[in-house]
């Protein structure tokens, strides 16, 4: 049936034209490893300097100097480029780069060797050389319309959307073939819709084939962007460089020591702080100016609260007993004085009467105005020590108890740490520790001394914060990492260089080129809040990123 051997061939030239490999012709290159910027540029270093150089325009360039130790920029030295028998200075420019133009860099159809001169630099004087790929050479020839039937077939050999249509077009030519005369001129008329649908608007494709819009013959391009290349390098340009302020360091060995990490909490130094409280309990008065403030800072023996002691009813009674004989006893010596001094007058009596009357009648009057105070003199709560509040338990009128905490006094400067250090690591010889709060630098520690006793199989370690960040609460929760006598030495690196990648291992970013960035998968052990010591995968001498390295694993 003729209609069955259409279907046939066609299903036959779809196969084919699917599962056919398209080869790359001359001027593209199908290499998924390999990617090129937007612009024509050259990127080359020394030991002293890298140098990458882009083209603006057919007759200007701009340049980008960096140290290659740090990758800091270097803005300040003199910076000549020898084109040919010439040697032109770049112009420093205000955002740190330097612009170079002149008409030879305009000249078409072949590349550029330069040389780069860097004198007064901070590394040094240095030379570096490279080539600056050409200009393409503009086709005279070319229009719009160059070669459609060619410009369809490089269309359809890009453009994997269409190559089930191929397929189709060639099973229309197949089965016309076999096909009744009738029904030939249908399936013809079909197939030539189809060929026109697939030829493109514009079929100007030249010498290169360069469909995108990178490079044209004027030398104009596309902003070079930040982009992740097919084999996991990341391509990022030097603007983007100066942007997001990436720095490197190379590796060297160096000596440290080995760690280990406690979990510990923010203290009050026992000698520069304290606790203000009540002895006796009672009623509490704001003195003359207030009750304190959290944060308020004090000075040592200032009158923070007063207390009126309260006094019980059977006290109270036996007060008023006591105070009821003291002073019938005082109106008793007053009389019995009175007596004498008549009788001492008159002859009859002596003088040591008198005194020894004087004396009686004194002593009671003092145990009487003891008495008196005792039952309405108030306690009053002074500042402990010099600093500031920290915690304050006190409100005008409250009725406390004895031993009531009223108020906390902390010197920001006399910080401690408390950590808990579990199993043999109490033992250990420790020569230093760090502590890291979550958002702050980490801070110095000096050990102060171990406890002797082990709760529930911890031993407490008390340590000196030598460099209190701003704003620590005492209670709050750091981590402390305390380095161990035994020193090693090996690869050391900031904490901040080793990021996660997508696959969750731990990475470090080494700096292969200067605007190319490889991931490194690493194996690290801590040495302390801001430093690891690199086990496994990097070796001396590589340019590692330690400022802006999750900045640079976030490209994609």
């Amino acid at each position: 049936m003729p209609s069955l051997r259409f279907l046939r061939a066609s299903i036959c030239a779809t196969l084919l034209a699917i599962t056919a490999p398209i080869s790359a012709h001359e001027g593209h290159d199908d290499d998924p490893t390999t990617t090129a910027p937007a612009r024509p540029r050259i990127a080359v270093h020394s030991d002293l300097y890298e140098v990458v150089a882009v083209r603006e325009a057919p007759d200007r360039l701009r340049l980008w100097l960096d140290r290659f130790e740090g990758n800091v920029p270097v803005t300040a030295a003199r910076f000549e480029v020898a084109l040919g028998e010439q040697t032109l200075v770049a112009q420093p420019e205000a955002d740190g780069t330097y612009g170079l133009a002149s008409p030879l860099l305009a000249r078409t159809g072949q590349p550029f060797d330069l040389v780069f001169s860097v004198t007064g630099g901070p590394d040094g004087d240095d030379l570096l050389s490279g080539t600056l790929p050409a200009l393409p050479v503009p086709d005279p020839h070319a229009g719009p319309f160059e070669d459609p039937w060619h410009a369809a077939l490089e269309w359809l050999a890009h453009s994997p959307w269409l190559v089930a249509g191929s397929g189709l077009l060639l099973g229309l030519v197949a089965g016309n073939a076999v096909a009744g005369p009738r029904r030939r001129r249908g399936r013809l008329a079909v197939a030539t819709a189809l060929m026109l649908m697939m030829i493109p608007a514009g079929g100007n494709a030249g010498p290169g084939h360069d469909h995108g819009e990178a490079e044209t013959a004027t030398g104009t391009a596309t902003v070079d962007a930040p982009s992740r290349l097919p084999d996991g390098r990341v391509f990022l340009p030097k603007v983007s460089q100066r942007l997001l302020e990436v720095r490197t360091v190379t590796l060297r060995e160096d000596a440290a020591s080995r760690t280990v990490t406690m979990v510990g909490r923010i203290v009050a130094d026992p000698n520069r702080g304290g606790v203000a409280q009540s002895i006796a309990g009672g009623r509490i008065i704001p003195p003359e100016g207030g009750l304190p403030r959290l944060g308020q800072t004090v000075r040592r023996g200032q009158v923070l609260a007063v207390i009126e002691p309260a006094i019980p009813v059977a006290d109270q009674t036996t007060i008023a007993e006591r105070s009821g004989d003291i002073e019938q006893q005082i109106a008793t010596a007053e009389a019995r004085l009175a007596r004498a001094r008549n009788l001492a007058a008159s002859g009859a009596g002596t003088r040591v009467q008198v005194i020894d009357t004087e004396i009686e009648l004194d002593g009671l009057r003092r145990r009487r105005l003891l008495l008196s105070q005792n039952r309405v003199a108030p306690e009053v709560i002074r500042a402990p020590a010099d600093g500031v509040i920290a915690s304050s338990r006190a409100v005008a009128g409250q009725v406390v108890a004895a031993q009531d905490v009223l108020f906390q006094v902390v010197d920001p400067r006399g910080l401690w740490v408390e950590a808990l250090v579990f199993g043999g690591d109490a033992a250990m010889d420790l020569r230093g520790a760090t502590a890291a709060v979550r958002g702050s630098q980490p801070m110095r520690l000096e050990l102060q001394g171990f406890g002797r006793a082990v709760q529930q199989g911890a031993t407490l370690a008390q340590f000196r914060v030598e460099n209190p960040a701003p704003g620590l609460s005492l209670g709050q929760p750091v981590t402390v990492v305390a380095q161990v006598a035994d020193p090693i030495r090996g690869l050391i690196l900031p904490r901040a260089a080793v990021v996660r990648a997508a696959n969750g291992e731990q990475v470090v970013w080494r700096h292969v080129e200067p605007e190319t960035f490889a991931a490194a998968p690493v194996r690290v052990e801590t040495l302390d809040a801001g430093r690891v010591l690199v086990a496994a995968g990097l070796a001396a001498g590589e340019r590692i990123v330690v400022q802006g390295a999750g900045l640079v694993n976030q490209v994609r």
